[in-house]
């Protein structure tokens, strides 16, 4: 009788929960990162734009960077063991279709950035588009981050070279994401769609209630309902009325042609 080492096999699994513990902590971060840093670049360009808006837009976007690349090592790493199971290797391949999204949103966001900070330069605030939004975008940065306050004092001047050394860098941090995202396409191969979501809102059945009112909504769009049927009927009879009054109409001016003549 084989012998089980029972140790080995709770220590496997407890040290699989833990990795997907702390694969969804890490996707959950970023995607708050990444929502607060969409959230801080729809004001580039806005009366809200300023020098603050765009070091608390650095800030988010280097945690954000930071927190990728810990998700992508975490998560190649385990979906690349050849042992894992395959439930949490299900559970994984959804962090990893969440976390792919997060990125390529981080991207487009970053690169959407870049080109509107080249449109609006903090050089000419004059030009900036008054959109009416004011304030906001320090508490949500500062919850992001993980930090108690962002409001620092600013310069007022713009320091020179800053804003063309920041757009460098920028363009630096664009590339490395778009290498990121193609480097882990080619390590992982998960595709996207034959990930199937999982929850308790595609697990639930419908219920009595519910089946029979898709029933009756089906009969509904087979078979016309009585009233509509009597619609139909009426523009009918209508259209038959105005079709023998015009030919009642033509037929007395025959006549009176014909009679005055």
């Amino acid at each position: 009788m084989p012998l089980v080492n029972n140790k080995v096999g709770d220590d496997c699994t407890v040290g699989t929960d833990q990795a997907l513990t702390d694969g969804k902590a890490l996707v959950d971060s970023l995607i708050k990162v990444v929502a607060c840093y969409r959230h801080l670049a729809s004001c580039v360009g806005g009366c809200t734009d300023s020098l603050q808006l765009r070091d608390e837009l650095r800030q988010t976007r280097d945690k954000a960077q930071k927190l990728a690349a810990a998700n992508c090592h975490h998560l190649t790493s385990h979906l690349r063991d050849k042992s894992l199971p395959e439930e949490q290797r299900k559970e994984m391949e959804l962090l990893w279709v969440a976390f792919s999204s997060s990125l390529e949103l981080l991207h487009a966001d970053m690169c959407k950035v870049f080109n509107m900070g080249d449109i609006f330069s903090l050089a000419n605030s004059a030009v900036f588009v008054q959109t009416g939004i004011q304030g906001g975008g320090s508490e949500v940065a500062a919850r992001a981050l993980s930090m108690p306050d962002l409001n620092q004092a600013q310069s007022p001047v713009l320091p020179e070279g800053l804003e063309t050394q920041e757009r460098s860098t920028m363009e630096q941090e664009i590339s490395q994401v778009d290498h990121m995202i193609t480097d882990m396409e080619m390590k992982v191969n998960v595709l996207r769609w034959m990930v199937e979501s999982r929850g308790p809102q595609y697990a639930e059945p419908l219920n009595s209630t519910d089946s029979a009112s898709l029933a009756l909504l089906s009969m509904d769009e087979e078979q016309p309902g009585a009233e509509h049927e009597a619609a139909r009927h009426h523009s009918q009879m209508l259209m038959m009325l105005l079709l023998l009054a015009v030919i009642l109409l033509a037929a007395a001016l025959s006549v009176s042609v014909v009679i005055f003549s």
